[in-house]
């Protein structure tokens, strides 16, 4: 752990978004060996993800976004509020946009069937939300480099290990589809591994402006949170839900308390 902890915040974020993606390309490699996957084993992993996600937001970037805040003689709750308020109002406002945008495409081409619509929304809305994710692992190291109370190097590894957890799912969320509505193997692969591309640019995007603009980082810590737990709710939440809340809601607590736990004692 000294190697990692010696290197350059620019670089931890690479290497951490590096790992991300690869989980994300490792879950696309399925549709080389299966048409399906378990799904009760997709909703348990979403789930998790979804929970170290949710604790993730709070411990490592909500929470320490209010104490900077504070820290810098700004209006404690203000400028997290407005930064959370942001990227959950990203989130949102993206998808509509998106949505909308697919829409009129699939209006355009009446050859497009609904279903391979679905699949091709599915694979831009994946895309999109990995880059508040990339960002929050570029703000959290970026955040241990300037020595932020309550940002640890831990928290910012678990941070990036909670995202990769759930990419797995989400891989396999992208190719199988794909796959189904008659894409090739190599091309349903290729959709899948790209949607999350986008993590180590927006990450390095997140990093250099945490370490340029110190002030601004409560607004770019409590983004990231916003951001975050939207995808979760809007996103993670229902997908995981669908088959079995049981073992959804099961997988969220438990990825909830470990990430909790590791952060109250390690962190």
């Amino acid at each position: 752990m000294d190697w990692f902890s010696n290197l350059s915040p620019i670089l931890q974020t690479l290497i951490a978004t590096t790992f991300t993606w690869s989980i994300t390309a490792l879950g696309a490699l399925s549709v080389c060996f299966f048409k399906e996957i378990n799904k009760k084993v997709l909703d348990i992993m979403l789930g998790f993800g979804a929970g170290v996600m949710l604790s993730a937001s709070f411990w490592s970037l909500l929470s320490p976004a209010i104490e900077l805040s504070e820290a810098l003689g700004q209006i404690n709750w203000l400028i997290p509020s407005l930064g959370f308020l942001a990227g959950s109002l990203f989130v949102v406002v993206a998808d509509k946009f998106l949505d909308k945008m697919l829409i009129k495409r699939n209006e355009a081409n009446l050859s497009m069937r609904d279903s391979k619509r679905r699949s091709m929304l599915l694979v831009s809305a994946i895309t999109l939300h990995n880059i508040p994710e990339g960002m929050a692992i570029g703000v959290a190291f970026g955040s241990v480099a300037l020595g932020i109370p309550g940002v640890t190097l831990l928290s910012a590894i678990l941070l990036a290990i909670g995202i990769g957890i759930q990419n797995l799912p989400e891989g396999a969320a992208v190719s199988l589809p794909l796959r189904r509505e008659g894409y090739s193997r190599k091309k349903s692969f290729f959709y899948g591994q790209a949607s999350a591309i986008v993590e180590p640019i927006s990450a390095i995007i997140g990093v250099l402006a945490v370490m340029s603009v110190r002030n601004i980082l409560p607004f770019l810590l409590a983004f990231a949170a916003g951001a975050m737990i939207c995808v979760v709710v809007a996103e993670l939440v229902p997908e995981s839900a669908k088959n079995n809340k049981g073992k959804a809601t099961f997988g969220l607590i438990v990825g909830f308390i470990i990430m909790m736990i590791l952060e109250i004692i390690l962190g």
